[in-house]
């Protein structure tokens, strides 16, 4: 078979598993006009229509579900032949794929692997934001990281960063017309900055503990917003109360910026963990990363 088949099997294998040629012709770096062109001359080819096209989504026709469960895991395991063969390499090199939150990249993940990757100039690291518990096979993740240890059936759990503390925080401003709450329920009268998750589309809500008892608080407010570092900015600028990661707001608190509150109530949680598949084969890329990332007290 021509080499521009092979490359064009595994470019519909990503727009199916994407579904999404945005996302697609960013993973494979060509452009989405190229990509569709790519898919539609494919379809001409094989004479069989493979996908369904709207404005807003891409998804497979029967005959292209079929193909992509006979193709999917082959080309899955010629990847896996080709990193194989990286890996004997006098360096280690390939790609590893993490999925976090935005704070666990920037204050855990990314200051330790900054200063490991420019000793390994072929080892390159895809960092993904986002807060919902992610399956990382399906998606194609080589790890994902998560507070806790507690990781589905299948997984091996790795500690890479200390126990976290949460602190409930506001502007001045904000506490210049309203009394500071005393007790978690009492955020329910406040103008409280909301945090949404990914994979229902829930808002999280806020936790606290105190005398060994633990309460869930879901607050309402003006402002919901994906990424602790929107809802920080968004609690500077008085709109609010926010309920972010300590070490995030102590440089604005130590500023007199942000004010803190219900701190009896905030006590430390686990912290990050890395986990990933307990049967997958290891890469000396992914051992590399894992490695840099391990917590040592």
């Amino acid at each position: 078979m021509p080499r521009d088949n092979l490359n064009d099997l595994e470019a519909f294998v990503t727009v199916a598993r994407e579904q999404s040629f945005t996302r697609a012709a960013a993973l494979l770096g060509v452009s989405q006009s190229a990509l569709s062109h790519t898919m539609k001359a494919l379809e001409a080819r094989l004479g069989v229509r493979l996908l369904r096209r709207t404005t807003r989504s891409v998804s497979v026709t029967d005959a292209g579900e079929q193909l992509l469960n006979s193709l999917g895991p082959r080309i899955d395991e010629i990847k896996q032949e080709l990193n194989a063969l990286l890996d004997m390499r006098d360096k280690p090199a390939g790609t590893v794929r993490i999925t976090a939150t935005d704070y666990a990249i920037t204050h855990v993940i990314w200051p330790r692997l900054a200063a490991v990757l420019p000793e390994y100039p072929d080892i390159n690291v895809e960092l993904i934001i986002d807060y919902g518990l992610t399956d990382i096979v399906a998606e194609r993740y080589d790890a994902g990281v998560r507070m806790g240890e507690q990781v589905a059936d299948g997984m091996i759990s790795l500690r890479i960063g200390a126990d976290i503390r949460f602190a409930v925080v506001g502007a001045p401003a904000y506490f210049a017309t309203r009394p500071a709450p005393q007790t978690p329920q009492e955020l329910l009268e406040h103008n409280c900055i909301n945090l949404r998750l990914p994979t229902h589309g829930g808002i999280h809500a806020w936790e606290f503990a105190r005398d060994g008892r633990e309460i869930k608080v879901r607050v309402t407010g003006q402002a919901v917003f994906n990424s602790s570092n929107q809802m920080l900015a968004a609690a500077l600028s008085g709109i609010g109360l926010a309920w972010v990661p300590e070490e995030m707001a102590a440089p604005y608190l130590r500023e007199g910026k942000l004010i803190r509150v219900l701190e009896p109530w905030c006590p430390l949680w686990d912290g990050y963990h890395l986990y990933y598949p307990s049967r997958r084969e290891l890469s000396r890329a992914f051992t590399l990363v894992v490695d840099a990332l391990r917590y040592r007290r």
